[in-house]
């Protein structure tokens, strides 16, 4: 799954923690303009939470969705 962290209504956050709620082996990426320290210092996202800055580029994208999807699972957090 592939989530921005700040959007209208529902964050990423939320959303992602519903959707492993149903499916407990997804794998979540989360995007953002903001930088991982900012995000990470400011509370709003735990280290070690896959995460893709923006602007990325498509190259960019698959090489963190490859390297995701070659890792082992990890054990499921709720995002």
């Amino acid at each position: 799954m592939i989530t921005d962290i700040v959007m209208p209504d529902l964050n990423g956050i939320e959303l992602a923690r519903r959707v492993v709620e149903a499916f407990a082996a997804i794998r979540v990426l989360y995007i953002s303009g903001y930088t991982e320290d900012a995000i990470v210092h400011h509370g709003i996202l735990q280290e070690g939470v896959e995460l893709l800055q923006k602007p990325f580029t498509a190259t960019d994208l698959l090489q963190k969705v490859s390297g995701m999807l070659e890792a082992p699972p990890e054990p499921a957090s709720g995002a």
